[in-house]
């Protein structure tokens, strides 16, 4: 090492600041867990976690269980969402499933369909948004517009 450099050690992998990306016409069967932020414009069925930020894009689609620091969502989500932080609501977002976060923005022409908790207390979200046979389960709806 030259006189004066400094020794960087620190482990860029779990970097935040770093974006993991699925573009329009991607489709994603499995589960997907990363450290970084993580931008869906794709359609993902399966569980998605993220110590990152995630948005949704207004073309993006998941069909299941979302586990996150923060999100923006514009697109859809059948499925139950917990994020740690602020959860934004876009106009165009379409949510049907439970809400658990710490703090909720919601845009005007947003809609979500099911039981909602905001605070720093998760609430566990044990009742599936959907049943077995893709029936909506039997939880609250709520639309906002």
């Amino acid at each position: 090492m030259r006189k004066g450099a400094k020794n960087k050690t620190t482990d860029q992998t779990h970097s935040p600041d770093k974006l993991n990306r699925i573009v329009e016409g991607t489709k994603i069967k499995g589960d997907v867990n990363t450290d970084s932020n993580f931008r869906l414009d794709g359609y993902l069925e399966g569980t998605l976690k993220t110590s990152g930020k995630l948005v949704i894009g207004v073309n993006g689609k998941v069909e299941g269980e979302v586990n996150c620091a923060n999100a923006d969502i514009e697109g859809e989500l059948h499925g139950n969402i917990n994020v740690e932080g602020l959860l934004m609501l876009k106009a165009t977002a379409r949510i049907t499933g439970n809400i658990s976060a710490g703090k909720i923005g919601v845009e005007n022409g947003a809609e979500f369909n099911g039981k909602c908790n905001m605070g720093t207390t998760p609430v566990e979200n044990t009742e599936p948004a959907f049943s077995e046979n893709g029936e909506e389960s039997q939880a609250e709806n709520s639309v906002l517009s």
